[in-house]
């Protein structure tokens, strides 16, 4: 553990909740942006009697279970949605306290207003351009179908003609999806994609 002024920084899952779950005790808004449910997994069951929001990417919607925690978490009344923008894997608790994941397993405990104030401002223009969960995948429940076979072919190494072949559909629509799949995963290239995707155990 690092502290400095307004700021502490905690390693691992298990000091993080060590460390902050009493915030949520009487958290009357708990906002979440997460690229994976695994990033906040000690903090994936607060407490619901506050307004929760959780945003997440669509690449969450990729692996089952992610998927069935994302739905189960929109029965339960919190407000989920679904965003392509880039994002930094965050909580913030009562507009006062904001917990920024690193990319080394570590997470940031910032409780300087200004600083605060900052992220809950990007968090919320990234969540007004969102789309809900049921329109999210009312919209691209198409992909989640074929995307497993996509990642396959894509990772055999088939040339784009036949991969579309293999799928029974035309060339254009193959590459249309892949183009879906790409964004789904905040891909940038198809080697990036594969990598996104074994990082979620998709391959």
């Amino acid at each position: 553990m690092e502290t400095r002024a307004g700021v502490v920084v905690l390693r691992g899952h298990r000091e993080l909740y060590e460390r902050t779950w009493h915030l949520f005790d009487k958290a009357r808004e708990v906002t979440f942006a997460a690229s994976d449910v695994r990033t906040w997994a000690s903090h994936n069951q607060p407490p619901t009697q506050g307004k929760i929001r959780k945003l997440y990417r669509p690449g969450v919607l990729l692996d089952p279970t992610s998927a069935q925690h994302a739905r189960h978490v929109a029965t339960t009344g919190a407000q989920v949605r679904i965003t392509t923008a880039d994002l930094n894997e965050t909580i913030i608790v009562d507009r006062r306290v904001a917990i920024l994941a690193g990319s080394d397993r570590t997470f940031t405990v910032v409780w300087i207003p200004g600083v605060v104030q900052g992220v809950l401002t990007l968090f919320n223009t990234i969540w007004s351009q969102s789309k809900s969960l049921s329109e999210y995948e009312l919209a691209h429940g198409e992909l989640w179908e074929v995307a497993p076979r996509i990642l396959e072919l894509l990772a055999s190494g088939a040339s784009d003609t036949r991969a579309a072949k293999a799928m029974g559909i035309s060339l254009r629509t193959y590459r249309r999806r892949v183009d879906s799949l790409m964004t789904t995963l905040g891909a940038t290239s198809r080697f990036q994609a594969g990598v996104r995707a074994r990082d979620l155990g998709l391959l």
